[in-house]
């Protein structure tokens, strides 16, 4: 099978249509289009909440997705979105208080391009010496504390940051979200977050016409003065075609995430050892996350794709590389389309070469970013309310589904030093130019002093555990058009309605 050249097929109900045959094009060109709605959400989300730009983030989102299909030759059918994993660290980029103060865009895309070699990188020991090895290193009970201080430590962002620029509209947002990804089924449960967004967007300009401006402060405006919630000044001037702008200079701080977002385009990486230090923390998240849609696309398809797991991770560390060289936000594989492809039993890599393509047009459409980028603070505030817990939570679940066990001293001490360090901002002035803090000084603590711990206990204490839950339930599309679907939550930050999924996204 050549990569652009797939077996046409016609299946008969319920029969399954593997990665290298599709339907026809009409039909595989409309499953392409679910697959852009089913990653749409999260990858322009997390863009703006990283200060990048989310019209720069669907363009290289699609181009990421072709590059991991070429490297994995077409056995993983998987959409490589933009990874929440990342958030914490640009959050703590922008707030550095170390020599040089606060960093901009480019050190937070400089820091994931690292990050991306180091995931490469890993992606080729997991492929010489198999998962087994990355477990040793990082043992469920680390991993699940990684996950979880990711997501706990930036509770003061949802909270602070954008909260405040209208509570009232934060948590009705807040109530929609949790509503639709509880109450809706299927494929409209899994784009809560989405919906959750329009529905928080129509929210801000009702709101403006009944109660008029309002002078709550702004991310990065304590006192913005009188303005409307939804600002479309930006909209009507943006071109309905081209490229996305470069990122305006001397952009650092709070200043990335001033409403509008119009500043933050295109540009080149910066490099810091102490921003760069943020960022390696989500490297253990995107690996268990990696290995446990692997696992799932390889139940649901009944292929063994454990030779090509470390060639999968890799391909998401070079996809980040390639994205964020340009500006662009870093990558992951999406369970929201591994549910797409559950419910369809459509696992045609040409659907994601088309959910590709309509993604790079549609990020050469500035009109749109504008639109994008015009969502009101307070609505992402209300997203980021739900999401952040979630992921923090989704280390609870790692925890649960390995049985871990909290009652020896070896799990519970380490760990919790690490997860307080992390949810309280602790830092550690290790030069006067650099600081250890948040999210990187926690991981060090939870991820050495777990090492550190097992080699001073008792021989009988040092057992790891079982090896992390990555998928080994099966997958049932069947049970999932039944409507007998497992509710999971995944660390992108979406609710999803999936078949039998153990994976640890």
């Amino acid at each position: 099978m050549s990569m652009f050249k797939w077996d046409v097929v016609d299946p008969a109900p319920g029969e399954a249509v593997a990665p290298h045959q599709r339907l026809a094009w009409g039909k595989t060109i409309g499953l392409g289009a679910q697959h852009v709605v089913a990653m749409f959400g999260a990858t322009f989300v997390f863009p703006l909440i990283m200060g990048l730009n989310a019209n720069l983030a669907i363009m290289m989102s699609g181009i990421a997705t072709i590059c991991f299909l070429l490297i994995v030759k077409g056995k993983v059918p998987s959409y490589l979105g933009t990874s929440a994993s990342f958030v914490g660290a640009a959050t703590a980029i922008y707030a550095y208080s170390g020599e040089g103060g606060p960093g901009g865009p480019s050190d937070v895309t400089g820091a994931i391009l690292v990050a991306g070699v180091v995931l490469a990188l890993v992606g080729v020991v997991i492929h010489v010496l198999g998962a087994d090895a990355v477990n040793k290193v990082l043992p469920p009970v680390v991993t699940g504390a990684v996950v979880m201080l990711i997501g706990f430590n930036l509770a003061p962002v949802a909270t602070k940051t954008y909260m405040p620029s209208d509570p009232w509209v934060a948590i009705i947002t807040m109530l929609a979200v949790v509503l639709m990804a509880v109450g809706l089924r299927g494929f409209f449960g899994r784009i809560a977050v989405f919906l959750g967004l329009i529905f928080g967007y129509v929210l801000s300009w009702v709101v403006d016409l009944i109660w008029g401006q309002t002078s709550l402060p702004l991310p990065g405006n304590p006192e913005p003065g009188p303005h409307d919630r939804v600002n479309w000044s930006s909209v009507s001037g943006a071109d309905w075609f081209g490229f996305p702008s470069q990122t305006k200079d001397g952009l650092i701080g709070n200043q990335a995430f001033t409403p509008g977002y119009a500043d933050v385009g295109w540009h080149l990486p910066s490099f810091s050892i102490a921003f760069i230090l943020l960022a390696l923390p989500a490297v253990i998240a995107l690996v268990a996350e990696n290995l446990g849609h692997v696992k799932a696309v390889a139940e649901m398809t009944k292929v063994d794709l454990d030779p090509v797991m470390g060639r999968a991770v890799a391909a998401d560390g070079i996809a980040t590389v390639i994205t964020s060289t340009v500006g662009g936000s870093p990558t992951t594989t999406y369970a929201e389309n591994i549910g797409v492809m559950a419910a369809t039993r459509v696992y045609s890599t040409a659907a994601y070469f088309v959910a590709a393509g309509v993604a790079i047009l549609l990020g050469l459409v500035p009109k749109f970013g504008a639109i994008v980028n015009a969502t009101p603070p307070a609505v992402l505030g209300g997203i980021t309310l739900v999401l952040y817990g979630m992921i923090g939570l989704l280390g609870a679940k790692i925890w649960k589904e390995n049985g871990v066990d909290f009652g020896r001293p070896i799990n519970l001490v380490p760990i919790s030093a690490g997860i307080i360090l992390a949810i309280g901002d602790g830092a550690l002035k290790v030069t006067d130019d650099f600081i250890l803090s948040g999210i990187a000084l926690g991981t060090i603590v939870a991820v050495g002093g777990y090492h550190l711990a097992r080699a001073v206990a008792p021989a009988s204490e040092r057992d790891q555990g079982t090896m992390l839950s990555v998928g080994t339930q099966g997958v049932h599309a069947e049970d999932h058009a039944a409507g007998h679907a497992h509710h999971h939550t995944h660390d992108d930050g979406h609710d999803h309605d999936h078949p039998h999924t153990d994976e640890t996204k």
